[in-house]
């Protein structure tokens, strides 16, 4: 296996590969997240565990468990780490459906997600077992994910996930199933011409019904990467 050190910071490094890379995504989750310094937080499917690493940008969180059912995943994490100046990063190799030995049930303040967006069996699937596993519900599904969720989440503790609009329906049924309330959206588009193509979703453990949709996030603009964007992959850099 080939390995690429992709640099977030002068002190941060993100092991990328083939099999386990990283997209915007990940950058617009971890904002979105609006995580705190205080905060517990698990990050489930953290593939090369961009999100930790990018959340180590600016004012960690205290504690972050970072799980992934591939040993392959966790291995680049390791290497990412064993090259960054981090804290509080906790890899752990693990079936989410089972959590782990240990696990802090009833305790996290966040869980993130960037789950597989496609259901298995559609669309095209890729002939690298770790991308099928990425890329469609194989392992996992997000009825999965957010019960999993429910089970790390304190009361008030928020879940934040990031899809393809046409699986809105299916997170917010999943969701809502496992006594976490949608509670703000935002939409993401390529620019102000383009219908949205992912979707930003936060929801609450216990939380009563009401959610905020917030305003949409443009990546391009006529300079190339929109200001907001921009901002978002400049935050915590030295």
């Amino acid at each position: 296996m080939e390995y690429k050190y992709e640099k977030l910071t002068d002190k941060i490094y993100v092991c990328a590969s083939s099999d386990h890379r990283f997209g915007t995504d990940a950058f617009l989750l971890a904002d979105f997240s609006q995580y705190r310094a205080k905060d517990k937080v698990c990050d489930l499917g953290t593939g090369c565990g961009i999100i930790p690493l990018i959340m180590q940008k600016k004012r960690p969180p205290q504690l972050t468990y970072a799980v992934d059912i591939q040993d392959g995943a966790i291995e680049q994490l390791r290497l990412g780490l064993e090259k960054s100046e981090t804290t509080g990063i906790v890899p752990i190799c693990a079936d989410l459906k089972e959590l782990w030995a240990g696990a802090p049930l009833g305790q996290l303040d966040l869980v993130t997600c960037n789950p597989p967006y496609k259901v298995n069996n559609a669309g095209f699937q890729s002939v690298i077992t770790a991308q099928k596993i990425a890329r469609h519900e194989i392992l996992c599904t997000i009825d999965d994910v957010c019960a999993a969720a429910q089970k790390l989440l304190k009361f008030g503790g928020r879940l934040c996930v990031c899809n393809r609009t046409e699986r809105l329906s299916d997170v917010i049924y999943a969701m809502k199933k496992h006594d976490i309330e949608p509670k703000r959206l935002r939409f993401v588009s390529k620019n102000a011409d383009e219908a949205p193509w992912l979707f930003l979703l936060e929801g609450k453990k216990g939380s009563k019904p009401f959610m905020k949709v917030e305003p949409q996030l443009y990546i391009r603009s006529d300079n190339g990467f929109s200001e907001e964007l921009q901002k978002i992959y400049d935050t915590g850099k030295e």
